[in-house]
């Protein structure tokens, strides 16, 4: 099973800086590839202090060039918030420097804040996104890009470098809503399971999203990419105590950021799968802060490797990636769970089934001349 490490620089706590915020993250950062995690992942938002990682392609392009041999995983580039021939060219630029080693992560976009931030408009987000993924994921495959559709309209041009190895195998997508998940079924891309509903959801998610995948692409999906809110600790009581401090600070982030207390999406276009996770925040923001906490890793080191047994197994996925820093957690107690689960919990991760997500991809080919 393969193992990342994700950084979100979250700027919870009023009385650090965003420069110590970023100074302590990319120290965390620093440690992934002595502790044995094989990949490092960034997650795109902007404006607030949610998350502050406006370019994940700039974040990797920092740790592609500090450690070689770590994967390069983008949680999630939010299309509609992008011009996609130049997130096209972003990645294969980013894919030849780091010698072929992009796990592409693409999505749709949730807060309100950052589609009216940017001036784009969230009920047509659904449309931009698809459009935007069938070109890129084309270009990739290709070296050029063109596209005639609703929203976007490209005109034929070569991608410059051009990719040299294709992206089929590491492309993946967070999907929340049904109709996503059959949306990334049908572009022949994995999923990312970000555990925030109800598992028996997601069962039946996964299943229709498998049976699309293999209708549309003639073979069978790739195993999920499991993505958790972990704390490891010696003592399950402090674990329980430091969970509920820091994960549950981090969901009432999520529900302040995303306005999950409220009802807009009930009337969103493309969101309305949304609008039951904003009524259970709305009936008890104390219930859905403790739903989502027990949807985590947390726990001595043997119940957080409980906790990614049974996740995995359930959902298939062949490779985790684990958050360590988040809710204002500070640094010294972030530094001690990451540095305990690596030595206690990775190991015995590395064992379980999963291909290294680098080697899901097809051979290099030639690269394609437009």
């Amino acid at each position: 099973m393969d193992v990342g490490l994700s950084i979100i620089f979250q700027g919870v706590v009023p009385k650090l800086t965003d420069k110590q915020v970023y100074d302590n993250d990319l120290y965390l950062g620093s440690l992934a590839e002595e502790l044995g995690f094989q990949s490092i992942w960034g997650v795109e938002h902007h404006f607030t202090d949610y998350t502050m990682c406006p370019d994940v392609i700039q974040f990797l392009s920092y740790w592609a060039g500090r450690n070689p041999n770590l994967g390069l995983g983008t949680m999630v580039i939010v299309l509609p918030w992008h011009d996609p021939i130049r997130v096209a060219e972003e990645v294969a630029m980013l894919d030849n420097m780091s010698n072929g080693r992009v796990i592409l992560g693409i999505g749709r976009g949730l807060g309100r804040v950052e589609f009216e931030g940017f001036g784009r408009d969230m009920n047509s987000a659904r449309e931009y996104f698809t459009e935007s993924a069938e070109m890129i994921l084309e270009g990739l495959e290709t070296g050029f890009c063109e596209y005639r559709g609703k929203h976007i309209q490209q005109a034929r041009r070569e991608l410059r470098p051009r990719p040299f190895k294709t992206f089929r195998g590491r492309t993946y997508a967070a999907a929340v809503s049904p109709e996503s998940s059959q949306i990334m079924a049908k572009l022949g891309v994995g999923i990312l399971v970000i555990p925030q509903k109800p598992w028996e959801h997601v069962d039946r998610e996964l299943a229709a999203y498998r049976e699309t995948f293999r209708s549309v692409n003639g073979c069978d999906a790739p195993p999920p990419i499991l993505a958790g809110w972990t704390y490891c600790d010696k003592s399950a009581d402090r674990a329980e105590e430091m969970a509920t401090k820091y994960i549950g600070g981090y969901y009432h982030s999520v529900i302040q950021h995303y306005e999950m207390a409220g009802s807009h999406l009930k009337q969103t276009k493309g969101y309305e799968a949304y609008a039951a996770m904003q009524e259970h925040v709305s009936k008890s923001v104390d219930d859905a802060v403790r739903f989502f906490m027990n949807l985590q890793v947390w726990g001595t080191p043997e119940q957080c490797l409980e906790r990614i047994r049974n996740f995995t197994q359930r959902t298939g996925a062949g490779a985790y990636n684990g958050v360590f820093s988040y809710g204002g957690m500070p640094l010294v107690d972030a530094e001690a769970s990451l540095r305990l689960f690596a030595k206690e919990v990775l190991p015995e991760l590395r064992k379980m089934p999963g291909e290294p997500l680098l080697q899901r991809a097809a051979p290099p080919k030639k690269a394609a001349v437009a």
